[in-house]
């Protein structure tokens, strides 16, 4: 009995990895226009705050799950947890927008080596398929959790003033967990066996690094500047660099030399489409966040611990509507997600209708924040099932740790984009009138964006059905096979 109970206690420790990561992006979300005071930034500045950490978590997501291979999960697991505090605490007395984003960025590469221990290890702790589907439940529910979690604190926390200033508490409030789960994984996880097959491929990592930090870094400062000569002939170089990215990841494929990203993927069409829809979906969804965060709190003048507690009611929408959905999949399909994405396509339109003064009628409000977390929560689950039907199971690791890179860098390019566009028209007018007119704008790019997703999720397969689900069920624990043995990714 005392090993059962061990076991689900170790995996609350490894699941700490993702709480943290997942908290440390919806909690910055919500905070940003308190981030932005306490700096002293520009809204590049705090556009940043969120994209370099996304930057850094997809850049190096798929060599921090090879760097449990080459060094043992559990010691990169703990000196991972302890960077990811340690930035935490730099981000917390960071002084300037440098330091502060600079400290993000760390937090992001942190949280990309902390993150896969944590997932590969489920594989080994729950070796029977049954315990291992218990224990995903529970780690994605924390996951879920976490983003629910971090919106309401992200709200509560610069409103609170306890020995610092209110903002710096949302990094702040790291330090206790990293540390004490640090110390949990260090006394009770156990050492894995080192296999040190295939090579790092450090310079796919550079390339891909330079490549997108070296095109959203002028996609958002540049915007701010008026595009200076250097940010454009930056993007220039930036795409160059990702089109060098790709030839350097074929011509590894081709030799088996272990390349960061296995090119034989983007054959099957139904992920090409899959990875289109994702990437237009997850820009859309955290810049929805941004905008309607800086509307509330500066265009309004809402509190943040209200600003917070609105969120909550989307969160709660989308944890519903995520359990009802991953049910109904399996009957109807890509048809739960078109509904969601139209859900979410009618709720962007009551927000352009709904928000035309400054006069916030919160009994319409929360209705409408929720039924717009119902609509992601009916989208975002699946997605992955949806992008990885056609691959084969052999692939399906590689294709998951595609998916996570592509996901966090369309995330950053969205608050480059949908956020550059807010506040390229909101200009320096800073009146009600201009909030608005930016709001509006942004809020139906958004809307074109999600019509992109809906024309993808239409030439995607038309559904998983009760036939099929075994396999689907098979290609899942393959990817836990191959989270657990990174270096099949390249295979």
């Amino acid at each position: 009995m005392s090993k059962q109970i061990s076991k689900w206690i170790l995996l609350i420790i490894l699941s700490s990895s993702i709480f943290l990561s997942v908290i440390d992006i919806f909690i910055v979300n919500v905070a940003v226009p308190s981030i932005k005071k306490g700096i002293h930034g520009t809204d590049g500045d705090i556009q940043l705050v969120i994209a370099l950490y996304l930057l850094g978590y997809a850049a190096f997501l798929i060599t921090g799950g090879r760097a449990g291979d080459y060094y043992g999960r559990k010691k990169v697991f703990i000196i991972s947890m302890l960077f990811f505090t340690l930035a935490s605490l730099l981000c917390g007395i960071s002084q300037t927008a440098f330091q502060l984003n600079t400290a993000r960025f760390i937090q992001g590469i942190s949280a990309a080596f902390m993150v896969p221990q944590g997932i590969a290890s489920i594989q080994i702790l729950f070796p029977t398929h049954k315990e291992r589907i218990k224990a995903l439940g529970i780690y994605g529910s924390i996951a879920g959790s976490a983003s629910v979690i971090g919106q309401f604190l992200g709200g509560i926390l610069p409103d609170t003033h306890f020995f610092v200033e209110g903002w710096r508490l949302i990094f702040l409030i790291n330090l206790p967990l990293g540390i004490t789960f640090a110390f949990l994984a260090g006394k009770f996880l156990k050492n894995t066996v080192v296999e040190k097959t295939g090579k790092f491929d450090y310079s796919g990592v550079i390339l891909l690094t330079l490549g997108l930090v070296g095109l959203i870094y002028p996609l958002i400062r540049g915007a701010e500047l008026g595009w200076p000569l250097w940010s454009l002939i930056l993007m220039i170089i930036s795409i160059a660099l990702l089109f060098i990215f790709l030839y350097d990841q074929k011509k590894k494929s081709f030799k088996g030399k272990g390349p960061l990203i296995n090119m034989e993927l983007f054959r099957y069409k139904d992920f090409n489409i899959g990875l289109c829809a994702v990437l237009f979906y997850f820009m859309a969804q955290d810049s929805y966040f941004l905008i309607n965060a800086v509307l509330f709190q500066t265009g309004f003048g809402i509190s943040s611990s209200e600003t917070g507690i609105f969120f909550v009611f989307q969160g709660i929408g989308y944890v519903i509507a995520s359990v009802l959905s991953i049910r109904m999949i399996p009957v109807y399909g890509k048809k739960i997600l078109q509904t969601g994405v139209m859900i979410m396509i009618i709720s962007l339109l009551f927000h352009i209708i709904f928000f035309q003064s400054g006069d916030v009628n919160r009994g319409v409000l929360l209705p409408v924040l929720f039924i717009y977390g119902t609509g992601c929560g009916s989208v975002l689950p699946s997605l992955l099932t949806m992008a990885l039907k056609s691959i084969p199971s052999r692939f399906a690791g590689a294709a998951s740790g595609t998916f996570s890179t592509f996901q966090q860098t369309a995330i950053a390019f969205g608050i480059g984009i949908v956020g550059g566009v807010f506040f390229y028209i909101l200009g320096k007018a800073g009146t009600l009138q201009a909030y608005l007119a930016a709001y509006q704008t942004a809020t139906a790019v958004n809307v074109i964006m999600l019509l992109f997703v809906s024309l993808f999720l239409f030439l995607l397969p038309d559904k998983v059905t009760a036939d099929s689900q075994p396999e689907k069920l098979r290609v899942s624990d393959e990817l836990l096979n191959i989270e657990a043995k990174p270096e099949n990714c390249a295979k």
